[in-house]
């Protein structure tokens, strides 16, 4: 009996044509050890990629956006185009990001089955919620701690004004 949500591709009436697991006559046979370490390493490196892509739409991606928009209020005087350009720039710049992100991730699972492990799901969730946490983490230190929110009793950070005369 095929109830297995795994084998019925979610739903418990069957599978849609063509979605089926892949099976071979003959299971493929593995690499060589020194080529599944190569494969081994490639997936590290598939790995650091899909992190540094995922801290790139945390901090350098926004903040270029917000730069080309100032840019383009700048130049232009208007502040309402400097806004939808900046909007206009980041949503295909971090879009794209992501649809690398999902390549590379794919990519990811070949290569660490090439290395001889069973994977079945890749790892770009996780590292982007990583990245998330990490960077949200790092703000909330920055913004509490390094740059402070200032006093509400003295305006001005708490420094104190110099004497009149």
């Amino acid at each position: 009996m095929r109830t297995d949500p795994a084998d019925t591709g979610g739903l418990f009436i069957g599978r849609r044509p063509g979605t089926g697991p892949t099976r071979f006559r003959v299971p493929p046979k593995p690499g060589s050890p020194a080529r599944q370490r190569v494969d081994g390493y490639l997936a590290d490196v598939l790995m650091g990629a899909m992190a540094v892509l995922s801290l790139l739409c945390w901090g350098p991606i926004p903040l270029a956006s917000l730069w080309v928009g100032s840019e383009v209020d700048y130049l232009s005087g208007r502040v309402f185009l400097g806004i939808v350009v900046a909007l206009l720039s980041l949503f295909p710049l971090l879009f794209g990001i992501l649809m690398l992100l999902r390549r590379l991730d794919n990519a990811w699972i070949l290569v660490r089955r090439a290395a001889g492990h069973d994977q079945r799901r890749g790892v770009m969730t996780r590292i982007f919620a990583t990245t998330a946490f990490l960077c949200g983490a790092g703000f909330t230190f920055w913004f509490l701690v390094i740059h402070g929110p200032g006093s509400m009793i003295t305006p001005g950070g708490g420094e104190t004004p110099p004497w009149p005369g």
